[in-house]
């Protein structure tokens, strides 16, 4: 009786000291891990001024370059905000053409590009050959464009403005320019007027 008195003395002790021990447990448990919340902050890691990023294709050959006046990185998803981005696209057997905006938003993988604000589309004119006809210089004005860096597709669903010599045609829902097959596709209703060249350069 006398063991068994003094283990009667102590137990509320013990379960004080256990029911510490368990409320201690719950809390680490539930307490979210501080540096894992700072890793998923989108917060830059690095900035740099005056850069140039490149993607190259299959063949190591310059496929998209874009340069812009402040690079700012972000860590947790890797993607980048470009001030005042210029982005060219270099094809072997197609002209040049050069996207710009006041912000540019790339992802992570490089593959997509937002241009955002005074977004702009030039095409320079090409000559006729022996087997495509030539076409005046194509201009192409929105509040954004979403350049696919891999399909080589401009689009927007925004409204656009779009000027190729005389003609000049705008839509309220957007245009997708398919740089691959040298196709430009506006969305929704169209207006404005198209010309020939030869009737644009008459006197």
């Amino acid at each position: 009786m006398g063991i068994m008195a003094q283990v009667l003395k102590f137990l509320p002790m013990l379960l004080m000291a256990f029911l510490t021990l368990g409320t201690y447990w719950m809390v680490q448990m539930n307490e979210p891990n501080l540096d894992t919340e700072k890793q998923k902050r989108h917060v830059p890691d690095y900035i740099m001024d005056g850069i140039v990023v490149t993607t190259l294709g299959p063949e190591g050959n310059t496929k998209f370059r874009v340069v812009g006046q402040k690079l700012t990185h972000y860590e947790d998803d890797a993607s980048s905000e470009i001030d005042w981005p210029i982005a060219r696209r270099f094809h072997e057997t197609k002209p040049a053409i050069t996207v710009k905006s006041d912000k540019g938003f790339l992802d992570g993988d490089m593959t997509i590009l937002d241009l955002v604000g005074n977004a702009s589309l030039t095409r320079p004119a090409q000559a006729a050959t022996a087997t495509q006809a030539g076409s005046a210089r194509l201009f192409m004005s929105s509040s954004k464009f979403t350049v696919l860096m891999n399909d080589d597709i401009v689009k927007t669903n925004r409204p656009v403005n779009l000027e190729q010599g005389q003609s000049i045609m705008t839509s309220q829902e957007g245009a997708v320019f398919d740089n691959v097959h040298q196709k430009l596709t506006m969305i929704g209703q169209v207006k404005g007027r198209i010309e020939s060249e030869s009737k644009g350069n008459a006197p």
